[in-house]
Order: structure tokens, then sequence, then C-alpha cells
């Protein structure tokens, strides 16, 4: 596995540095904790959760974990290795309110280059992988994998001599964001860059914001191509649901934000990958009218035009457009099953 090669290497390189790792026994709701050094497990132990989330795992166990491993003068620092499906932003989130011995220091996500497009535009799950968090989790692996992309400043896309991955790594370079290092050896990564400064939480969360969402581009050898679509004009509810799949299905990794005219004051995300496409209310829009933008990256060529056209259909039109929101104030709220009540507070 990429991830423990890694770590394997950090190990080596950094003396008195340890694995605290996790992973999930899905079936006895709980997890397996491990601490690993150089010269192999130190301590394994199964923990019994009360709630089967990210966020209670981490406070409940790996906070009094990191607790424990800060106070033995032995160890120097500590490699967190979360559950392959956890999401970074969560895990991170609960632990930096308990940084008082220790503290984050830096994050990576690691990826095969030459499985990159099937493991981040395929339609695979994560239960299909056997990865999931919990019983529930149904998400696929390209959606839970293009957050943890997103979130991480430091990409290690591990680049085997192959034409699979040279196309891999192309996509990755048009859904990383210009402040994301990429490394393309997992034994060669510099320690300082994980051990050597603080995390950069905000700009994790920026990158993910939908409200932030911007087109990186790349190389296009490969056939990778990324759309960059925007209009102040809002999608029309039920075109919007009529062309949704069109839209958002297959492989692609498709983000961003949108509004309906029924419900101005409401910024909707938008988030697509493994021809999944889960949208939901993000933030209040404020004052100001929002405006519709999403960044669509695929490595099919027909499908940058279904896509573009969708987008377009989707759209309400400019005569739609001219007669203002008034008419929609009183309109059936087609999109309350995804978007929750018109008027509630986001």
């Amino acid at each position: 596995m990429l991830r423990g090669e890694l770590v394997a290497s950090l190990l080596l390189d950094v003396p008195g540095a340890v694995e605290l790792r996790y992973t999930v026994v899905t079936e006895a709701g709980s997890l397996r904790r491990l601490i690993v050094s150089a010269a192999g497990v130190i301590e394994e132990q199964e923990v019994e959760l009360d709630h089967p989330c990210v966020s209670c795992a981490m406070r409940e166990d790996a906070v009094p974990a990191l607790d424990r491993l800060a106070g033995d003068p032995r160890i120097q620092a500590v490699l967190l290795s979360p559950p392959l499906s956890a999401e970074p932003e969560i895990v991170v989130g609960t632990l930096l309110a308990h940084q008082r011995r220790w503290h984050l220091s830096g994050a990576a996500v690691v990826l095969a280059a030459a499985s990159a497009r099937e493991d981040l535009l395929g339609d695979e799950t994560l239960a299909e992988r056997g990865v999931t968090w919990a019983l529930e989790d149904h998400r696929s692996v390209g959606e839970a994998l293009a957050a943890q992309l997103e979130y991480s400043p430091l990409v290690v896309a591990d680049l085997a001599p192959s034409a699979e991955a040279e196309a891999g790594l192309e996509l990755v370079e048009h859904l990383r964001a210009a402040d994301q290092l990429l490394a393309t050896d997992p034994y060669a990564v510099d320690p300082a860059l994980l051990l050597g400064g603080l995390l950069g939480h905000a700009a994790g969360l920026r990158r993910r914001d939908p409200r932030s969402v911007e087109s990186h581009g790349g190389p296009t050898a490969h056939g990778t191509w990324t759309l960059d679509l925007s209009s102040e004009r809002p999608f029309h509810p039920e075109r919007l649901l009529e062309h949704i799949e069109a839209l958002g299905g297959g492989a692609l990794r498709s983000r961003g934000r949108f509004w309906v005219p029924d419900r101005p004051g409401t910024i909707a995300r938008w988030d697509g990958a493994g021809g999944q496409v889960s949208v939901g209310a993000h933030a209040d829009s404020g004052r100001d009218l929002p405006t519709t933008r999403l960044v669509v990256t695929g490595v099919v060529a027909a499908d940058a035009d279904r896509v573009h056209r969708a987008f377009v259909r989707s759209l309400v039109t400019p005569e739609e457009w001219a007669r203002g929101l008034a008419p929609w104030m009183d309109r059936e709220d087609l999109l309350a099953p995804w978007l929750g009540e018109r008027g509630a507070r986001v």
C-alpha cells in the first residue's frame, strides 16, 4: 500500500518517529489502533466506539493516544494514519481543538498515478473496495479520494513508468491547486514537508469550499480536459432535475456552486465524482445574488460537449431572467428534498 510506503520511509528517516494507525472493523463498529516504529509494532488494540463517526473516533481515542505519545521522551514525531476513507477536514477539524502537548504539522494524500483515473472517476464504491467507515457509508471511491486530494497540502502520486501512470498524473495535475505540492516518489518525500511546520487548515477548507472553486487546468496530451462553467443566472429547478444526469454522470469530477430563483438567499453546493452527484444547501448568500459556477474535469472527449450543453440547458433563459425573481416566489419548491425547506438558515 502506497501510504504504508511513505510512512515506512519517514519512520526510517526521522529518529524517534512512530506511526499511530487506525483501521476500521466495519462489522464490529470498532477501530483497530496500532502504534508502529521503524523496528515494528509497539502496540495493537481494538477500540470500541460509542458512535461510528470520524470526529467521535478522533476525539475519543486519537486525542488521548496523541497526548500519551507526546509525553513519551523517546518519541519525537507521530505520523497519524486515519482510516483510508476518513475525510481529512473532519479529522483535522476535530483534532485542532485539542492541540496542547502536540500540534498538527502537515498532511498528505497518497495515490497511485497508474490507477488515478479509475480511482477518481470510476463508479466503484468504498463498500466494494472494503474500506467504508461505517455500513451506511455509500460514497464512491472517487468522492472520498477527491476530498482528500483537494484538502491536503501535499499530494504524493506514485509515478510508476507506464502510459496509465502518465495519464493519471495528468488528471491529478488538473485537480490539484496551485498552492499544493506534488511529489511522485513516496520514498523521496522530504520529512520537513510533513513534520516541519504548522498544518494550514484554513487553506485546506478554502480549497474544498464550493464558493472558492477554481479551474486549475493542466496538460492535455492524454485527453484530460477541464471546463469552467459560470453564469450570473441561476439553474431552472425543473430543468436542472431533467439534465442532472447529463451534467454530472459518467467519468467526471465536478465541483462548484449554484442557485435557483425560488431561493435567492441560498448558495447550493455541487459535488460530483464517480457518477454520483451530491447537492445541498451550503451557505446563505447575504445581500448579493449568488452566481453559478461549476468546474468539471473528465477524460472522455465527448463528455465535454455533453456537460456543456446540459449546463446551458439547465440555466434560466435570458428571457426568464429578464422577468426577475418575483414570479418564482410562489412556485413549488422542487429541490426541497436536497436543499431543505425554503427559508431555513444554512
